[in-house]
């Protein structure tokens, strides 16, 4: 339930903190006072759309807050797939500021949070029912989620909207399909000519970089042959001049002579001897590296060309030679796939045929159920609404069929008549203002242990009605408080009577700015309030005691 409702700088509300209390609360006060604003405050925490409007004059942000207490175990599931949870005795504090600029901040137990996930995590902890609400009754697409509900439909609608789902993404496929045939032959056509051109290039990983080691000797050939002929001179000697070997073989022959007259002398000539053989070894490679250039001097213009056209191909089919055989062999995969038309359009057309006849049979059973239900329905209702002081109402679920859609295969629409020998028809165009109120509080009665929410808010439920109808509402609504909490802005001292707790909510100018707090009445405070509600302006020692009467 919600336990505590912190406001500051929202509308005429610079800051005030509301205990609520389990059972029926009920919000009362002037015309004006502020109590919209408090449904306006939950509304926020609830992710709601808001407007910087609501932000008081004069000030740079706004606040509210909200403590929610023994939250029941599917709004606790819900905080869990989105990361969050509750505190060990099963509260949770939702915060949202609201900021002049547009940017706010919500926070979920303290974690930042997105709107959205406030807005989902919101609807598992508080139901308002205000006028708008009445107004879905003139919605008749919206009608037949309450038969679903009371049915306990949802997860059997889940599944078949899943092969719904499923049937209309492969008959969009097969349209696609269908509609395309000139787009396909023009796509395989052109598939056909890009394979043939990357498979006549006949690419393979590495030759790029094979290419550009190419032309590089190629245009070096002349400065890297002229260098390892001289490096191999240097080394192997000339008729002119001896080479680095034999210049070191010469000091080794010197130095073997000496082994035996001086220390060290046989160890240096070790170190020289494989100095020998290490340039021996280099000598020899530059020899081969002699060969490997006399060898390898391709003309410059087949390479120029190959490397054009990896280029060229590269523009089209990708950067490097690897995306180059990727793009060819997806697109040989797709070719594949569109020369295969005939087949795939048969196998696809199988297909939605398949999920078709399981959305219809699944749509088929749950039609009959509603049907079933729809009766009971009709017939909780009209009791809920007799009660009401609406004794004459007629109520028919009307049902007809229809081509799939997500919610199956019926159209379903409330009928009304509230006056006897007419017939039902429409809600829209029957109930007054008055009957759409308690038409949605016997609903919402009816509905009352299919909705797991903890708290439900009615905001002016008394619209339009008085006497023994606004007595029976109040009676109602406590009797709905008995297993949840219920919240109640009224105007009527026949429901405000019967609270468990009420708060009045009263406006005040102080140095020419407004002000609205909001107070917990205790029995005297109730009294008068209520004497307040039934007598206007004067309030007499009868109306007092009337209001004594009243609260018992």
């Amino acid at each position: 339930m919600l336990k505590n409702l912190y406001i500051e700088n929202i509308a005429v509300i610079e800051k005030t903190s509301i205990d609520f209390t389990s059972g029926m609360n009920v919000l009362t006060g002037e015309t004006g006072a502020g109590k919209s604003i408090i449904i306006d405050s939950i509304n926020a925490i609830l992710g709601n759309r808001t407007s910087k409007d609501l932000i008081r004059t004069g000030a740079e942000s706004a606040f509210v807050s909200a403590e929610f207490t023994d939250i029941s175990d599917e709004a606790v599931r819900t905080l869990e797939e989105y990361g969050y949870e509750a505190e060990e005795d099963g509260s949770v504090m939702i915060q949202r500021e609201l900021s002049i600029s547009g940017k706010g901040k919500c926070r979920i137990g303290g974690r930042p949070a997105p709107v959205s996930v406030l807005r989902n995590i919101g609807e598992k902890l508080i139901d308002i029912h205000g006028q708008h609400a009445s107004y879905e009754l003139m919605s008749p697409e919206r009608h037949i989620s309450y038969i679903d509900k009371l049915g306990a439909l949802e997860s059997e609608l889940e599944a078949y909207r899943a092969v719904y789902r499923e049937y209309v993404s492969l008959r969009g496929e097969l349209s696609r399909m269908v509609d395309d045939e000139s787009e396909r032959i023009r796509k395989a056509d052109l598939l056909r000519y890009q394979i043939d051109e990357l498979e006549k290039a006949d690419f393979y990983v590495g030759e790029y970089e094979e290419l550009s080691e190419r032309k590089k000797l190629i245009e070096n050939a002349e400065k890297i042959s002229r260098g390892l002929e001289l490096a191999n001179s240097y080394l192997a000697g000339s008729e002119d001049s001896d080479g680095a070997v034999a210049l070191l073989e010469m000091a080794s022959d010197s130095l073997s002579d000496l082994t035996d007259c001086i220390p060290g002398a046989a160890e240096v000539l070790t170190r020289l001897s494989n100095a020998i053989y290490e340039i021996e070894d280099c000598r020899e490679e530059l020899v081969s590296m002699s060969d490997q250039v006399d060898t390898g001097l391709d003309d410059i213009n087949e390479v120029e060309e190959r490397l054009d056209l990896i280029y060229s191909l590269g523009r089209k089919y990708g950067v490097t030679i690897e995306e180059m055989l990727s793009y060819l062999e997806n697109a040989r995969k797709e070719l594949e796939k569109l020369e295969g038309f005939e087949e795939n359009r048969d196998a696809l057309v199988a297909r939605c045929d398949e999920a078709k006849e399981r959305a219809s049979r699944m749509a088929r059973a749950i039609s009959e159920k509603r049907k079933k239900i729809s009766r009971e329905f009709e017939s909780s209702v009209k009791k809920e609404m007799t009660y009401l002081d609406m004794p004459n109402v007629e109520l028919v679920v009307d049902i007809s069929g229809c081509s799939l859609d997500i919610n199956g295969m019926d159209k379903l629409e409330i009928l009304i008549s509230t006056n006897p020998g007419e017939p039902p028809k429409p809600v829209a165009r029957i109930a007054s203002g008055g009957e759409l109120s308690r038409m949605m509080l016997a609903i919402k009665n009816v509905l009352a242990d299919k909705d797991p929410v903890d708290t439900l808010i009615f905001d002016e439920v008394d619209t339009g009605i008085s006497g023994s109808a606004a007595q029976k509402v109040g009676l109602k609504l406590r009797e709905v408080s008995s297993a949840r909490q219920v919240m109640c802005v009224t105007h009527l001292a026949q429901i405000a009577a019967l609270a468990d707790s009420h708060f009045k909510i009263e406006k005040s100018v102080v140095d020419g700015k407004t002000y609205t707090q909001v107070s917990q009445l205790d029995h005297e405070g109730r009294r008068n309030e209520l004497a307040r509600i039934i007598g206007g302006v004067e309030i007499t020692q009868a109306t007092l005691d009337y209001a004594e009467e009243m609260l018992g």
